[in-house]
């Protein structure tokens, strides 16, 4: 019997779960596959495409599991397009000359982006956003750029903005439209998320189109737009939305749309029997080409089971265009009928366009949930989109007022039915997910979450609590817990807290990576209380560090070193400037103005830091514990001193913080900022604590975060005196380290408390645990007790003794430790280690 063989032109995200799929279903044991993929790597998340320039490498983001092609028999051809189809004789010619022939041919050729026919379009600098080889190319343009401009706002616009921005440049963003991502938000969401992205400093032109690239010999100067305004932009994004790659299937006699897509059946075959078309390329029965990748998702299986032959599916007839999102760290999400299309639908719209909130939910007169919108705050759209069709168990109006407003019901994932799809991008019920004891197991068995990840945190809600909550295998304790057994019994080593409450086959041990750091930190937070000494790198507490403690410094990919004095509120005197630009200029560093408001001097040996210390010590910096788990910056406006806006002193209350909680050791960094009005220039809401100044003193918020989960913080109090306001940070810091898990940040912390905002303001403003003369007293205690950790070390020539690169050698430097200039500074010679480690190797 002849082996059959399937050909699957293009091997994207959409492939590769046909791929899954038919391996799932045994076909892959019975008939040869051939892929033929265009692009130089095998498929590759391109949801999170973005991600690339958050440090994930293209291996990173690599959807196929190590051995799979091997293990199933699959035949990959990488870089090798096909070319042509001849139906007739069933075989397809690739880039390469090969000829293919096949029994059962599946079209997964995706998208190509859409470029307006405009002048100038082909310049140098002008790039589309799609694939990784995009990305480099943009990457390495913008070195020599200072202005990008992306051309459509829409989702993969917005991240395209947000990649530009990240790399340093004034970003503009164009789109037709009159708001942004016309397709997913209404004029409400639009105008939210509007507000949101131009506080983060972008520049958006809604309603206008670009009428020409403009160029000088060649290159890209700027733009003009269709409603006669000009732009100075070094380089163009075309991001104008995407059009499915149907030519193949054209030039072969497919059926195709008038508008593009190749014509598929329920069962997502083509015009031809033997050829299927699943994905981006495909225009599904209800006249629909989609661009999302849970659709794709529903056609590779439907197509593998149609392959596989069997009990027939429901087949491919539509899908659920809800989709949740990160766009420039803030949350979008849109389901069901968002537009509020329905005849005689209802709209129950929250709107607070101070923090850039606006939710919007679709009901009908009965109470059904039709759909919604969500900007700036998408927390209820795991369980918001499986409710839609149904009449929630709470009013609408409580599913979108915010915590604190309304008496809101939280309403939990036990209010979803059993048949509730958690995971749209892999279909998996709630029944599904329920069948497993852990998220590793969800993510196994059902592949739910691990496709766009906005189910996960419902996912984790449903799953059982994990019977042993310890540390670490070192320890039964948690992290708050082993800070009570340290605090109330005065352990101080590490040692006795392992050989008296460690497990007891840990016990007389050395501990591990994730017990070491931790105990280690929170001893140096109860330093001054449990007696013992300040100093991180004394004794046992030296091999406690992690490794950029372990130098007061933050080691960097070439293995030099950084070093940022603090620079209290962000103000600075002329001389201290010159002083730290005569350091850099000195040791050859690369310097940087960070944002939070202080310089970072890069480059360093680990044998010149203490050199440098003494000139910084010297002229009155201290540590800045950029290395650290502990306070890093308190940023500050000018406030009234200088601008006319301003109705308080910001600066002064910044400094005067930030010089009380410097060198507090935490479970995660701490990030601060006070604002001297309402305009809000420091970004305090996006701070673990942010004090934003009224007219009769200081608002608190708390919780916040600007990272890769960015979440506006809470308001913990307002209109507080100067003596109010450090009290509550006082207790609110201490509460924190107290209770906190390990790395855990003071975002997730607040979420996962148990009462969340209500409890803590009961905890630390309401006294309800009579904790809070306590909590003074530790921070009193820190406070009374801080040294700056260099001027330590350099006093002590003992403590000295580490700072070298070879210990064997203390005054030779580490000659892999090298540089080469890059605009007028420096920057890693990585070259050097990919030289060294050709060495000793012989050609063949």
């Amino acid at each position: 019997m002849t082996t059959p063989t399937i050909v699957l032109v293009g091997h994207g995200m959409v492939g590769q779960r046909f791929l899954e799929s038919l391996a799932d279903r045994g076909v892959t044991e019975r008939a040869r596959i051939v892929v033929l993929c265009e692009e130089p790597r095998p498929a590759y998340d391109r949801v999170q495409l973005t991600s690339y320039f958050s440090g994930k490498t293209p291996d990173d983001l690599s959807m196929v599991e190590a051995g799979f092609m091997e293990k199933h028999g699959i035949e990959l051809y990488v870089g090798d397009a096909a070319e042509s189809v001849d139906r007739e004789a069933r075989t397809v010619t690739a880039r390469s000359g090969r000829v293919f022939a096949y029994d059962t041919l599946v079209l997964a050729t995706g998208s190509y982006p859409f470029v307006p026919p405009v002048p100038g379009k082909d310049a140098r600098g002008c790039f589309v956003y799609r694939t990784i080889e995009d990305l480099l190319a943009i990457e390495e343009y913008a070195k020599t750029a200072t202005t990008g401009t992306v051309v459509g706002g829409g989702l993969l616009g917005l991240e395209a903005a947000g990649a530009l921005k990240g790399l340093g440049l004034d970003t503009h963003v164009v789109e037709f439209a009159p708001r942004l991502m016309p397709v997913q938000v209404d004029e409400g969401g639009g105008a939210a998320l509007l507000r949101t992205i131009e506080r983060m400093g972008l520049t958006v032109h809604t309603g206008t189109g670009t009428q020409e690239v403009v160029t000088a010999d060649g290159v890209v100067t700027g733009m003009k737009l269709s409603d006669g305004s000009e732009l100075a932009t070094d380089m163009v994004v075309f991001s104008a939305g995407v059009r499915p790659r149907d030519q193949l299937a054209r030039d072969c006699g497919l059926t195709v749309g008038e508008r593009g897509g190749i014509a598929v059946d329920e069962r997502c075959r083509t015009s031809d029997p033997a050829v299927f078309a699943i994905g981006e390329c495909a225009l599904a029965v209800d006249g629909r080409v989609y661009g999302l990748v849970a659709p794709g998702y529903e056609m590779a299986q439907t197509a593998a089971a149609a392959i596989a032959g069997g009990a027939a599916d429901d087949g491919f007839t539509g899908a659920d265009m809800s989709t949740k999102l990160k766009l420039l760290g803030v949350d979008v999400a849109s389901f069901g009928d968002a537009h509020g299309a329905a005849e005689g639908c209802l709209d129950v719209v929250y709107s607070d366009s101070r923090s850039g909130v606006y939710k919007k939910l679709v009901v009908s007169g009965e109470g059904v949930l039709l759909g919604g919108v969500l900007v700036g705050d998408a927390e209820q759209y795991g369980l918001l989109r499986p409710l839609t069709g149904t009449v929630p168990p709470v009013s609408p109006e409580q599913l979108v007022l915010p915590a604190g407003a309304g008496a809101p019901v939280a309403l939990g994932p036990s209010a979803l039915p059993d048949d509730a799809v958690i995971c749209s991008c892999h279909n998996v019920t709630k029944h599904a997910i329920g069948q497993c004891e852990s998220l590793a197991e969800v993510k196994k068995c059902t592949k739910a979450g691990t496709g766009c990840g906005s189910c996960v945190k419902v996912i984790e809600k449903l799953l059982p609590a994990p019977t042993d909550k310890g540390l670490c295998r070192c320890f039964s304790y948690n992290r708050s817990e082993l800070y009570e057994i340290a605090r109330t019994l005065r352990i101080t080593s590490f040692a006795a807290l392992l050989d008296s409450h460690g497990r007891e086959e840990a016990r007389g041990g050395e501990g591990c990576e994730v017990c070491k750091p931790t105990v280690g930190s929170i001893l140096a937070s109860l330093a001054p209380t449990i007696g013992l000494g300040g100093y991180i790198l004394d004794g046992e507490q030296a091999s406690l560090q992690d490794t950029n403690d372990h130098f007061l410094a933050n080691m960097q990919r070439n293995g030099s070193y950084s070093v940022v004095p603090r620079i209290p509120g962000g103000e600075i005197t002329p001389d201290k400037l010159i002083v730290i630009g005569e350091v850099a200029r000195d040791f050859g560093l690369y310097t940087k103005i960070t944002g939070g408001q202080r310089i970072d001097l890069f480059g360093a040996r680990v044998d010149q830091l203490p050199a440098i210390w003494t000139r910084l010590v010297d002229a009155g910096f201290e540590s800045g514990h950029a290395y650290g788990k502990a306070l890093r910056t308190v940023k500050s406006c000018v406030g009234r001193t200088w601008c006319r806006y301003g109705v308080q002193d910001s600066v002064k209350m910044a400094i005067q913080l930030e010089l009380r909680y410097r060198g507090l050791r935490a479970p995660h960094k701490l990030k601060s900022a006070v604002s001297g009005c309402a305009r809000e220039c420091a970004e305090a809401q996006s701070k673990d604590f942010g004090i934003i100044a009224t007219a009769n003193g200081w608002n608190l918020y708390v919780g916040g975060n600007g990272g890769a989960t960015p979440r506006h913080a809470d308001l913990l109090a307002q209109d507080l005196s100067d003596a109010e306001l450090v009290r509550l940070i006082d207790r609110f810091l201490m509460f924190y380290i107290r209770t906190a898990d390990r790395l855990e940040r003071t975002s997730t912390w607040l979420e996962r408390l148990e009462g969340g905002l209500d409890h803590l303001k009961d905890v630390v403003v309401h006294d309800s645990l009579g904790l809070c003369e306590e909590l003074e007293a530790l921070m009193a205690a820190h406070v009374a007790d801080y040294q700056d950790e260099w001027a330590q070390t350099l006093d002590d020539p003992e403590r000295l003794r580490r700072f070298v690169s070879f210990v064997n050698a203390p005054g030779a430097p580490d000659p892999s430790v090298r540089f080469v200039p890059e605009r007028d500074q420096i920057k890693p010679d990585l070259t050097i280690l990919t030289i060294g480690n050709l060495e000793g190797a012989t050609s063949r």
